[in-house]
């Protein structure tokens, strides 16, 4: 084979003389030309039918809106870089249609005039002489009429693209439910109705109406509305009076809303007792998953009122806080939990102690030293790294770790807990003496009696390998020595707009520089926005996916309920900003919440492989926090997050790894000792086999017809042009080469051989060469391929090419066998081509 330049040359030259002649262009008389019919004439004014809207203020219409939003949740700024008020186009709800986006050119951006993280903030919003908003014809007159411009002031975050929202800034569309001068119900029975608040109307001129009142259906925009008749320009409808109220003030001050639902709760103004029975009943409603987890809220009521009765009787602060502790610790969810600052002395009293060892249990049950902190009490008792402890205080290790309630509690899933009991296991009150029996590495059993020090290293031990500063940017990357491209993922908690520049700049990077595959490590990655992490996880797609929904309850008939219409969307990036590579994740149960959520994303279509030791933290549902007496926030699960088939996919499970590293003596030594990552380096080897690599094709690919192969020629790579090997030069000798293809998704190719040499010599090489071509271990004939011949560059060269299309998921693979039955002398080359076989072997590995 000569070089691909030179083939691809030749394949040109191909097409240039096998192109036929296209028809000559069309004279400019040939060209076909319109011209109208009818001059257009104005329509005749209308007289209404509808009664004028009673005004008040009557100023002309409002110029300039100003007003406040006033926030209480407490996460409404978490991650927020870019937040803006606009002047949001209400066609979607008009038409109930909650794939709506508002269009950008009727999208006016307003101004936040005071500090954004400090509540309430204001701002100002000047409004255009004429907006550029969707008309809606809504006077139910039956008559199509021009209709008018309904917008509502609303706030939102920006965090795609340009200023202006798109379509995932937008969650896929609809119009907003909060934060907006609108008020939208959450309730099932009317779910996402606007049913107060005020709206912004633009009339292009005094013929159109609008709804008076919501009717009898108590419903906006529907037939029974009565209607009043508007004037040209801006006017404010206040839909909390009844009939509306009409205002035409040029500075009218309008607040954004924050929904009830939503907004803080707060039960610090009462007793300890009346507090825990309003949290109880909070649960009892509220709390995502109490069947799943057989929780019994009255027995958990009759045993832990009694103590918040105390502690209010005693006046007790410090009574009530562990009494509130333990019951948040009694339900097994990891994202239960407290503030527990007010409880510092209490923990440091039992954990500010310590021996000066971690310890690591392995697979085999064992659990051993994995962290020895120098002149610590347990390195001057003779304990070395690696030393199996076998009893703690003459219990065995086993049940000593077992008895342990983590500072840290409560968890979703066992295997999250054993490793918090285990690294608690080794941790006591200050001057303790604690006998420890154990055995170092290749020696004897031996107890020794330590006394416990203040120190901490052993305890910020992390079983991981996770070394963090605290200064890491959300997203960090790099390509490898081995050219994969690797990414750390710290949250989705942070800045959300830098983390979504950062992802994309990695994206084009990788993409740009053809690294074929990425390792994405999400091992330290506590969570944060559920929501960012599905739209970065898109990136990885080529067609929306529906991730999953999630169930909440329903105040208006005691049930959870799941709204088909809130369904998590992956909505797709733009084409150059998806990353088609092979995928791997490291995973841990560091990795909870949102970072669980991009791990099962993951999975969808067998995106990515999941390596790890243990799976996630299995946290899967959205959290509500409220307060409590004495300040104390308090955090639980209100959403049940679910799959796209409705199936609870996360919480109390995680995401397992499909590629488990052992927790064995080597591999905790080779990390705690020689600083070696085990489960990187397993990635590295797992991210060089391409999706699709071992699995059996369901049958090969289509081979061409004479017609799309020729068809195909100039658009269609070779084989060899997206190998990870360079292309191979002359094989002077008889040899075997192997192209590794690996493809995301089946994509026409091109599968050629050829053999060029002098003209006086061409014709006696072809005698003495022997073609052979297997698709999938089946012998292909020659006549399936298109032959070309002809000269370039003084030699003549023969080239069989066809198409495949249509791969089917697996690995495929080609050979192609060039035999020289005795030497060859092409002409060309000062050297000669000794006989026997050129063997080019291609595995093509289509992932999905």
């Amino acid at each position: 084979m000569k070089t691909n330049t030179l083939l691809r040359a030749t394949f040109l030259f191909f097409l240039i003389i096998s192109i036929p002649a296209c028809g000559k262009p069309p004279t400019i008389t040939e060209i076909p030309t319109t011209k109208p019919t009818a001059m257009l004439t104005p329509l005749p004014t209308q007289v209404s039918q509808f009664p004028p809207a009673e005004i008040i203020n009557d100023e002309g219409g409002p110029v300039i809106v100003t007003g406040e939003v006033e926030y209480t949740n407490p996460f409404f700024t978490v991650g927020v870089a870019e937040p803006i008020v606009i002047l949001e186009d209400q066609a979607g709800f008009v038409d109930r249609d909650r794939n709506f986006i508002f269009p950008v050119e009727s999208q006016v951006l307003g101004q936040i005039t005071s500090d954004f993280y400090t509540s309430p903030f204001t701002y100002s919003l000047t409004l255009p002489m004429v907006p550029k908003g969707t008309l809606r014809d809504v006077d139910n007159d039956g008559e199509k009429d021009t209709g008018l411009m309904i917008f509502a002031i609303a706030y939102w975050t920006n965090i795609w693209g340009d200023a202006y929202l798109e379509k995932r800034d937008q969650y896929g569309g609809g119009w907003s439910s909060a934060y907006a001068s609108t008020r939208v119900s959450d309730d099932r029975d009317n779910y996402l109705e606007v049913y107060g608040g005020k709206y912004m109307i633009y009339a292009p001129d005094e013929e159109q109406g609008f709804p008076s009142s919501f009717g009898e259906d108590a419903l906006l925009f529907t037939e029974d509305d009565p209607t009043v008749q508007l004037p040209q320009g801006w006017t404010i409808v206040d839909l909390n009076t009844e009939p509306f109220t009409f205002d035409r003030s040029q500075e009218p001050k309008i607040d954004l809303l924050e929904p009830e639902s939503i907004a803080l709760v707060d039960f610090s103004e009462m007793s300890y007792e009346e507090a825990f029975d309003a949290m109880l009943e909070k649960f009892r409603n509220e709390y995502a998953f109490t069947e799943q987890k057989g929780i019994d809220w009255d027995e958990l009521g009759d045993q832990f009122r009694p103590r918040f009765a105390q502690a209010e009787r005693d006046r007790n602060p410090e009574m009530y806080y562990l009494a509130l502790r333990d019951f948040l610790w009694s339900i097994p969810d990891g994202h239960v939990g407290m503030d527990l600052s007010v409880l510092i002395p209490q923990y440091q009293a039992e954990v500010v102690g310590g021996l000066g060892i971690a310890l690591q249990e392995l697979d085999d049950g064992r659990a051993i030293v994995a962290f020895l902190l120098d002149e610590s009490p347990a390195a001057e008792s003779g304990i070395e790294l690696g030393a199996e402890i076998l009893q703690i205080d003459g219990v065995p290790i086993s049940e000593a770790i077992t008895t342990i309630v983590p500072w840290t509690s409560p968890f979703s899933t066992e295997h999250t807990k054993r490793l918090e009991q285990v690294r608690f296991v080794t941790r006591f009150p200050l001057g303790t003496d604690v006998e420890v029996t154990y055995r170092n590495p290749e020696a004897s059993t031996t107890t020794e009696t330590i006394t416990v020090t203040r120190e901490f290293d052993s305890f910020s031990f992390s079983p991981f390998l996770i070394e963090e500063t605290g200064y890491e940017l959300p997203v960090e990357f790099s390509i490898l020595d081995s050219g994969y491209g690797y990414v750390k993922v710290t949250d989705f908690f942070d800045n959300e707009l830098l983390t979504i520049q950062l992802w994309e700049r990695m994206i084009q990077d990788f993409n740009e520089n053809n690294v074929p595959g990425l390792i994405i490590d999400l091992r330290s990655n506590t969570g944060g926005s559920g929501y960012l992490a599905d739209q970065m996880a898109a990136y990885f797609f080529d067609e929306e996916l529906v991730a999953g929904n999630s169930a909440f309850y329903d105040d208006s008939t005691g049930e959870f309920y799941i709204d088909p219409g809130d369904e998590d969307i992956l909505f797709l990036p733009r084409e150059e900003l998806r990353y088609h590579g092979t995928l791997v994740a490291l995973v841990s149960p560091r990795c909870s919440s949102a970072c669980e959520f991009f791990a099962y994303n993951l999975t969808i279509q067998d995106r990515a492989t999941m390596i790890g030791q243990y799976p996630t933290s299995g946290l899967g549902g959205s959290i509500e926090e409220f307060i409590m007496p004495e300040g104390i926030s308090v955090r639980f699960t209100i959403g049940r997050a679910v799959d796209a088939d409705g199936n609870i996919h996360i919480e109390g499970k995680g995401v397992e790894p499909n590629v488990r590293v052992p927790v064995t003596e080597e591999n905790v030594l080779a990390v705690h000792r020689d600083g070696r990552d085990v489960v990187l380096d397993t990635a590295i080897e797992v991210v060089r086999q391409p999706r699709g690599a071992g699995i059996n094709p369901e049958g090969p690919p289509k081979i061409g017809t004479i017609a799309e192969t020729q068809a195909a020629l100039q658009t269609t790579p070779l084989l060899e042009d997206l190998a990870l090997e360079p292309f191979s030069e002359d094989l002077f000798e008889p040899a075997t080469v192997i192209y590794n293809i690996p493809l995301d998704r089946s994509r026409d190719l091109l599968w050629a051989t050829w053999w060029c040499a002098s003209p006086d010599r061409f014709d006696q090489n072809w005698e003495n060469i022997i073609l052979v071509m297997t698709l999938d271990g089946v012998n292909v004939p020659l006549d399936r391929f298109v032959e070309l011949e002809g000269s370039i560059e003084d030699m003549m060269c023969r080239y069989y090419v066809t198409s495949l299309t249509d791969w089917p998921l697996g690995e495929h693979v080609l050979t192609t066998e060039i035999t020289f039955t005795s030497q060859l002398d092409d002409g060309v080359q000062d050297q000669l081509y000794e006989p026997g076989a050129r063997i080019y072997e291609y595995h093509v590995y289509i992932g999905r």
